[in-house]
C-alpha cells in the first residue's frame, strides 16, 4: 500500500475515533450524574469551584448533578451530529472544551486533593479530551466553512455592482 493513500485513511479514523469517544464519555458521564452515588462524589469538587460554587446551595446537590448531566447529554447530541450538522457539533466540541477546562480547574480549586490520588488522576486526563474536543471543534468548523452549505451561500450572494 502507498503511505500516501494510507494518510487519509487514518485521518478519517483518527477523526471519528476522536469524535465519538468525547460522544460516549460524555453521554455515559451525563447518564451518571442522575445517580446518587455520582452527585455525592462531584459535590466536593462543584461546592469549591470558581464555577460551580453556587450549584449545590440553589439546586441541592442531586439537583446540580442532574443540571450538570443534562449539559453534558446535550454537548454530546450536538458533538454527534457533525456529518449533517457541522457547526452545531462545533459548538457542541467548543462547549465540550470548556467543560473540560472546568474540570480540570478542579485541581487547584479542590482543597486536599492529593496530587498523585486517584481522584487527581482522574482529573488529568481531562487535558488530552481537552486537545480532542478542540481538535473536533476546529475539523467540524472546517467541515463547516467548506462544505456544500458553504459553496451554495457563496454562490448565491449578489454581486455587488
Amino acid at each position: 500500500m502507498n503511505i500516501a493513500n494510507l494518510q487519509p485513511h487514518l485521518d478519517r479514523i483518527g477523526a471519528g475515533i476522536l469524535r465519538y469517544s468525547l460522544v460516549l464519555i460524555f453521554l455515559g458521564y451525563g447518564f451518571f450524574k442522575f445517580t446518587a452515588p455520582e452527585a455525592a462524589a462531584i459535590a466536593p469538587l462543584t461546592e469549591n469551584s470558581p464555577f460551580f460554587f453556587w450549584l449545590n446551595p440553589l439546586l441541592g446537590q442531586q439537583g446540580g448533578s442532574n443540571l450538570i448531566g443534562i449539559v453534558e447529554i446535550a454537548t454530546a447530541l450536538a458533538i454527534a451530529v457533525r456529518r449533517p450538522l457541522p457547526l452545531v457539533s462545533a459548538f457542541g466540541s467548543l462547549a465540550a472544551a470548556g467543560a473540560l477546562f472546568v474540570t480540570l480547574s478542579f485541581l487547584i480549586s479542590t482543597p486536599g486533593l492529593n496530587p498523585t490520588s486517584v481522584d487527581a488522576g482522574f482529573l488529568v486526563k481531562d487535558a488530552t479530551l481537552l486537545g480532542a474536543a478542540i481538535w473536533t471543534a476546529g475539523e467540524a468548523l472546517r467541515a463547516y466553512l467548506t462544505g456544500p452549505v458553504a459553496v451554495a451561500r457563496t454562490v448565491s450572494r449578489p454581486v455587488a455592482a
